[in-house]
């Protein structure tokens, strides 16, 4: 299966009934940690889960001390990325897997790079430029 690079958060979860509506409940931290936002919209993807031979508990809630994903990139690392926006300081943002944020100093907004990884953080990477890379490479 292809996941798209714009995927925001994954989690797993429940459809419930509720007033004649099904509901999906979005865990708290993918608010407080991701880039979704209360009251906006967003478009879901909803996928079976995989059979497994145990029977599962439907009724779990899941735990919400339960620790967040770890980050998808580490320190040194290097990777190829569009420029996608530009922060309120002036740097550009890129997101990689699961929409993770990545902070590009002195880039502009559709650049491609090649960045390193310098610091990895909970919800936020940092990088630096190596390499401007052509669209057509």
């Amino acid at each position: 299966m292809e996941i798209s690079e714009e995927l925001q958060c994954l989690f797993s979860g429940t459809v419930e009934e509720r007033d004649g509506s099904y509901v999906v409940e979005v865990p708290e931290q993918e608010l407080r940690l991701g880039e979704l936002q209360a009251d906006e919209t967003y478009r879901v993807a909803v996928l079976p889960v995989p059979a497994t031979n145990e029977a599962t508990n439907t009724d779990a809630t899941p735990d919400p001390e339960q620790a967040p994903q770890t980050p998808p990139v580490e320190k040194g690392e290097q990777r190829t990325v569009e420029i996608e926006n530009i922060g309120d300081q002036g740097d550009g943002i890129a997101r990689v897997e699961r929409g993770f944020v990545v902070i590009v100093p002195d880039t502009k907004q559709t650049e491609r790079v090649t960045i390193e990884i310098t610091d990895v953080r909970e919800n936020v990477a940092f990088a630096e430029v190596v390499e401007r890379v052509s669209y057509y490479e």
